[in-house]
């Protein structure tokens, strides 16, 4: 499961402690966070600390976060910080946290009893390094969701799969129909976060653990991972006429029955 996190840089100290004092707080707030429905809540959380009396200074990067967290990371480590970051939580965020330059936001955490409100908790053991509170959990993007239009396999004359080889085999009819298999944007995130949904659903819990967590080369190179970079170029085949950048790009060809599926969170 991926976290996308707000953290608090170095910058924020007096703006993130003192929120709501008398001398109000100018606070820029990186993130990318940029598409219709994104800024629409990300408009939300402004609206919410504009309320204490301080000013939100939004500073959207457009793109991905391949593309916001280099910049990102450039301010904060060149003495230009931001008062506030969208980030994952992670190796990054880490070094960040290591080389003190990203705010401890325990005090803040234990007035806010985030404790109890923060479920589940290890949302917050993601934002915890060495027992103290680096972020704010305000995102969960959970990879492993394959989203369907009954439309486009109505109009393919196909039922609607109920597993990854039922997708793959119904594709020569959603093709037939003009309809895209299945929907991936341009940008590489897209891509790699499919492959590893695919080698979740594909290859299992024990083929994911053994990849990713016990890094066991011998097994990677086995038959078992093989049955996933199959399934990966079946994925890469359905989604050759995507043609779109944007991730919700992509998800507009399914809900306009152009495109028949796409792995999102």
């Amino acid at each position: 499961m991926r976290y996308k996190l707000l953290t608090a840089a170095l910058a924020a100290t007096a703006a993130l402690q003192f929120a709501g004092q008398a001398a109000a707080t100018d606070l820029e707030v990186t993130h990318w966070w940029t598409s219709g429905g994104e800024a629409a809540a990300v408009a939300e959380l402004a609206k919410a600390f504009d309320a204490t009396g301080n000013h939100w200074v939004d500073g959207a990067i457009a793109g991905s976060g391949g593309t916001a967290r280099p910049i990102m990371i450039s301010r904060i480590t060149g003495g230009d910080p931001m008062g506030a970051t969208q980030f994952n939580h992670g190796r990054q965020a880490e070094e960040l946290v290591q080389a003190g330059l990203m705010r401890d936001l325990t005090d803040v955490a234990t007035k806010g009893k985030w404790t109890d409100v923060v479920r589940p908790k290890s949302l917050l053991d993601g934002c915890t390094i060495d027992g103290k509170i680096y972020c704010v959990p305000v995102n969960i993007h959970s990879w492993q969701w394959l989203w369907l239009s009954n439309e486009a396999f109505e109009k393919a004359g196909v039922p609607l799969p109920k597993d990854w080889n039922e997708f793959v085999a119904a594709a020569p009819a959603l093709e037939k129909a003009g309809i895209i298999p299945l929907a991936v944007g341009g940008q590489a995130w897209q891509s790699s976060g499919a492959f590893d949904v695919l080698l979740a659903a594909v290859g299992g819990t024990d083929t994911f653990l053994k990849v990713y967590k016990d890094k066991d080369a011998k097994f990677a190179a086995g038959p078992e991972v093989a049955k996933v970079f199959k399934a990966a170029d079946d994925a890469r085949k359905m989604a050759k006429n995507t043609n779109v950048q944007d991730w919700n790009q992509a998800t507009n060809l399914v809900i306009t029955g152009k495109a028949a599926g796409q792995i999102m969170g």
